[in-house]
């Protein structure tokens, strides 16, 4: 299938990364359907949709007229049946367990036509780790794009072993199309590309404060000021989301059972009690005030 055949996309999961993704698909003119099982989630996601677009035509990005009819090609939904029965493309963005994900993707499988095209948006697991519950191994890919997706321009799309060359350029050419930059992994590797290079900046970072060398303001403003950072690793975990790091880790930690796999201790002592990071208003800085404080 070429990226030509794709005309409706289907993205599982209304949460802040899958309901942009919807979005700049839709913004790219495709027929999109964002589902949820949670009708309370799908509101939350068309609220925060319509106040980001509406900023953008505050700012000038987009028209009247484009707005109305980016929303009009969106449609949510809690029938997973009635997205992903017509969809060419499916991008999966549930949370970071692989278990889950899995299961997801068997149902997809059972119910997405048997040209489309099944692309995880996973951040760290690479689709040969979900693909052999689906029939349709070739058809199978990570695409993982960048939070926020409504302003970050990379993406990921990853070829597995599995992966034909043609759904690896075709899911490359429709990021293409939503304006976004992708790169295409021939070699599947967990973490891809700029996790992998952030997890080696992360672990450092756990290591100078663990240790006494310096505060968490301290690491993140070294990574502004000195390196040229848009933002520092302690709070780029924040507006990420601590609990996908945390997921990541403990996946990782059952499959090698080697505690250096575990969650770092800075990191699993926020995630236990709820501290997730700029979503629940805590995590390593305090969102709940006004000027945010370490905590």
């Amino acid at each position: 299938m070429s990226v030509e055949n794709i005309k409706t996309v289907a993205v599982i999961g209304s949460g802040t990364m899958g309901s942009q993704i919807a979005m700049v698909s839709s913004l790219g003119g495709y027929q999109v359907f964002l589902h949820d099982s949670s009708e309370e989630s799908l509101k939350r996601a068309e609220t925060q949709l319509h106040g980001h677009m509406s900023r953008w035509k505050e700012k000038g990005r987009i028209s009247e007229e484009g707005y109305q009819d980016a929303f009009a090609r969106l449609v949510f939904t809690s029938d997973l049946a009635q997205a992903a029965s017509h969809a060419d493309l499916i991008i999966e963005a549930v949370p970071e367990k692989l278990e889950l994900k899995r299961q997801v993707f068997e149902q997809l499988d059972a119910l997405a036509p048997k040209h489309a095209i099944l692309a995880t948006n996973s951040s760290f697991i690479p689709s040969s780790k979900i693909v052999d519950v689906t029939k349709r191994p070739e058809q199978v890919c990570n695409m993982h794009f960048f939070h926020p997706v409504l302003v970050m321009q990379f993406v990921e799309v990853v070829q597995g072993p599995h992966t034909s060359e043609v759904t690896a350029k075709t899911a490359y050419q429709f990021c293409k199309k939503i304006g976004k930059t992708p790169v295409h992994m021939k070699k599947e590797i967990e973490g891809f590309i700029a996790n992998r290079i952030l997890n080696r900046i992360i672990e450092e970072a756990f290591y100078l404060v663990e240790n006494g060398v310096a505060t968490i303001e301290e690491v993140d403003l070294a990574c502004t000021k000195a390196l040229n950072h848009p933002i520092g690793p302690f709070a780029l975990l924040d507006l990420s989301g601590l609990d996908i790091g945390y997921y990541n880790a403990m996946d990782k930690y059952k499959e090698t059972g080697d505690e250096k796999d575990l969650p770092h201790p800075l990191l699993r002592e926020r995630v236990e009690r709820g501290d997730l990071g700029r979503k629940t208003g805590k995590g390593f800085y305090d969102y709940t005030e006004k000027a945010a404080t370490t905590k």
